[in-house]
């Protein structure tokens, strides 16, 4: 029998501090009517200044795991998708290893942008159904809060601090069914962060000219993100031999209620079938999805033998997408 791989378990944790649009019409020259009409965005998660990204994957991942009723020392490897890790080495999942307990997991970071999660979740399964692997944990986290610039109103309205994880194990059904992982390098200037690498290394100059905050060509990234959620849900399903009318629950990105509509248009499904909490999250990036997936999960609308649509677009460009049979309680 072929061997799956599913999400036997799923966690989230966002920061108690919350920004409404409100409270950024007195920063920016902004308003709350502005925000709401054009991304669907009310308010957002900041973390502490004193609160790393790493806090943030521990407190998602300790939930998670929970959620599956795995120690984490079972934990065989751990996956952190973020773009605003810690520091540049060692890689958060390293730090994570050590808070959480699993001494001797594999440990790395994936940077994918806001296909993160998916992408992570993607590469989960392949250990998984090779069988190197039994207990994958994949957390997408970040603090986007600490690379925004609160001067730039088109993008500090965008973007919160928040975590997701799922834990994978095996299956002898259901589960990941089929991934579809893409990129256009073409796209890189449309979304980046210009400096702190070894291309613009941090000096005085960079941090004089703004160049460690978050750089968009928000027309560029919306047409992109409109045109390749729909098409790589749809390819995606066609690897699963899957149709849309199959679909039971569409779980996009949070990045922009135009967008996550126009892609559900392409698979012609009833809003009732889509995932959306952008309104009370805002942007978290690569932890969108899985924070997306967690509520829904909790708040009992989704059961075993529900199809699952997993979709997202980020920085590279990248996209993702996953269809899943959802079956936590069937392993």
């Amino acid at each position: 029998m072929t061997r799956k791989a599913t999400i036997t378990g799923v966690g989230k944790y966002v920061p108690p501090k919350v920004l409404s649009n409100y409270d950024l019409e007195e920063m920016v020259d902004t308003s709350n009517e502005w925000i709401v009409q054009r991304t669907g965005i009310e308010r957002r998660h900041i973390a502490a200044e004193d609160t790393p990204c790493s806090e943030l994957a521990l407190k998602a991942g300790k939930r998670a795991l929970e959620n599956a009723g795995l120690e984490a020392s079972k934990l065989d490897l751990i996956l952190v998708a973020t773009v605003t890790p810690d520091m540049p080495f060692p890689a958060t999942a390293c730090l994570l290893q050590q808070e959480l307990g699993a001494g001797g997991a594999a440990a790395f970071d994936l940077e994918a942008g806001c296909s993160g999660f998916v992408y992570g979740l993607s590469v989960a399964e392949q250990f998984i159904v090779s069988g190197t692997y039994d207990n994958i944990l994949v957390v997408g986290a970040e603090t986007l809060s600490k690379i925004v610039d609160w001067e730039d109103r088109s993008t500090c309205v965008l973007f919160g601090d928040g975590a997701g994880a799922a834990v994978l194990q095996p299956a002898e059904s259901g589960g990941v069914l089929a991934t579809e992982l893409g990129s256009d390098g073409s796209g890189a200037d449309s979304l980046y962060l210009p400096a702190g690498g070894s291309l613009n290394p941090s000096s005085h100059s960079t941090l004089e000219n703004g160049m460690h905050y978050i750089k968009m060509e928000g027309n560029q990234v919306f047409r992109f993100a409109v045109k390749i959620m729909g098409e790589a849900s749809l390819r995606v399903l066609e690897k699963a031999n899957l149709k849309p009318e199959d679909v039971d629950f569409f779980v996009p990105h949070q990045a922009n209620t135009r967008i996550i509509k126009a892609a559900a248009k392409r698979l012609k499904l009833k809003d009732e079938d889509v995932i959306i909490n952008l309104p009370e999250y805002g942007n978290t990036s690569s932890a969108s999805v899985p924070i997306a997936l967690q509520e829904a999960v909790e708040s009992g609308k989704i059961n075993d033998g529900d199809i699952l649509v997993l979709v997202a677009f980020g920085a590279g460009l990248t996209w993702a997408a996953a269809v899943m049979e959802w079956n936590k309680g069937g392993r």
